[in-house]
């Protein structure tokens, strides 16, 4: 089938290549040329593991194409909307400017009268989106049909979650106009169907709530543990025993339910807040508190690490020479929205100690100009004469380093293991002392 990608941020540059992949003529759509310019040259414009080798995989085809002319949509049959909707800086809720502005061009350059589309929205936005869309599009392209298609890709996993998804939601409108858009995007997925992918056709107002509701609810898990953490450290006990015990409990489940910093990055923290506005515009926002305090929960653990450093270091952070390793909210990943190591980093520069970051995705000027922290160009510099170690992302590379090479080059032998990823075991042999969040400075025998 011959496709547009409106948006060719992260979610649509790895949508336009999976489509390719699975056999369809895909133009990749932005008005943003410094995302186009490197995707029109065969070059992934951020960090994701598997997308650079599909994207050389796919352009001998002939089937990718990028642009930055909205016009270049106008000959396609299906039109996927994945730009992005980020929290408005006035309040809570979701910013839809540029949802809007990509359907007016979209309707503009499909005019009245031009050929049958779809138009099938993949960008997370609050429940009513749609229908209102619905309702502009049967005055302004009344032969375009809507769907709502939402994405679940994690970041690290974006490219296995497009082309071997868990599950395939479609949003459409009742009656025979549904059937037809639920036939439409059948042929679009139909390689994912054909390897038994589950497929849910739904209403516009369910559809657009998975995806909240499922971030929301893994933000409840990840922040009842990091509360349990904070139990844990006062009461003496292990958060790490704790979790494993009720993961066993099959109801509950053991994924999300490692303690430390917390969420963070473009989808969980504003897909939260989102829901929670929403809710309250509907009437329904007593109900949705608690995720208020959810996300007062997981906010509070990033101050709760710093002062954790402030302890080890005897109650004083000026002048005291900090490792952060880590800046990307997690691993296989260089992005850094709303990542807690950089809030970490702004929190401990500001009480004025010596900030050295490592990444192994994040670009040193990223590094700098979010959080005024040095950049260092390995583990091994950022480590190099520091008082403190302090682990923000759980990179394979931390987690498998040697602490007794690493001793050998810091100030102090204290690490400060805010992802509970390390073998504590391990470095306490190689001479340092480890604090994990919500686990005995000692380990229970």
């Amino acid at each position: 089938m011959r496709l547009s990608v409106v948006g060719c941020g992260y979610l649509g540059a790895v949508h336009a290549v999976a489509m390719a992949a699975l056999g369809h003529e895909v133009v990749g759509i932005d008005i943003d040329a410094a995302r186009i310019e490197p995707l029109a040259r065969g070059q992934a414009p951020f960090f994701e593991p598997g997308f650079q080798d599909l994207l050389d995989e796919v352009r001998p085809t002939g089937r990718l194409s990028f642009s930055t002319r909205i016009e270049d949509a106008a000959d396609r049959e299906v039109h996927f909307l994945c730009v992005g909707t980020p929290q408005r800086p006035d309040s809570l809720a979701a910013d839809l400017t540029y949802v809007d502005a990509a359907v007016e061009s979209l309707a503009a350059v499909l005019a009245p009268g031009g050929r049958p589309g779809w138009l099938v929205g993949k960008s997370t936005v609050p429940v009513g989106t749609a229908e209102r869309i619905a309702g502009r599009l049967r005055l302004t392209a009344p032969q375009l049909s809507l769907l709502w298609n939402p994405e679940f890709l994690r970041e690290g996993f974006a490219v296995n979650d497009t082309l071997h998804p868990d599950r395939i939601v479609y949003g459409v409108a009742p009656g025979a106009a549904g059937q037809a858009a639920t036939a439409v995007l059948d042929r679009v997925y139909a390689a994912l169907l054909a390897d038994g992918t589950p497929r849910l056709a739904m209403d516009y107002a369910t559809a657009q709530l998975v995806k909240v509701a499922a971030n929301s609810f893994l933000a409840v898990k990840i922040s009842f543990i990091n509360a349990m953490a904070v139990l844990c450290q006062a009461a003496g006990g292990d958060v790490g025993r704790l979790a494993e015990a009720i993961g066993l409990d099959d109801r509950i489940g053991p994924k999300f339910l490692r303690a430390g910093l917390g969420y963070g990055g473009g989808c969980l923290p504003k897909d939260v807040r989102a829901l929670v506005s929403r809710a309250e515009e509907l009437g329904a926002g007593e109900v949705f508190a608690f995720l208020r305090e959810v996300d007062q929960v997981n906010s509070g653990q990033r101050t709760r690490f710093t002062a954790q450093a402030a302890e080890l270091l005897g109650g004083q952070l000026r002048g005291r020479r900090i490792a952060l390793l880590g800046a990307a909210f997690k691993p296989d990943s260089d992005d850094v929205r709303d990542s807690p190591a950089l809030t970490v980093a702004q929190q401990l520069t500001a009480a004025g100690a010596v900030v050295r970051i490592y990444d192994p995705a994040v670009a040193g000027a990223v590094i700098r100009a979010k959080s005024a922290a040095e950049a260092a160009g390995s583990l091994e510099a950022a480590v190099a004469g520091a008082d403190l170690v302090a682990v923000a992302t759980e990179w394979p590379e931390f987690r498998t380093c040697d602490p007794i090479r690493l001793a050998e080059l810091a100030q102090g032998r204290l690490v400060l293991d805010g992802r509970c990823c390390l073998d504590a075991a391990r470095w306490r042999a190689a001479g340092w002392t480890v604090v994990q969040p919500g686990v005995a400075s000692e380990p229970f025998r």
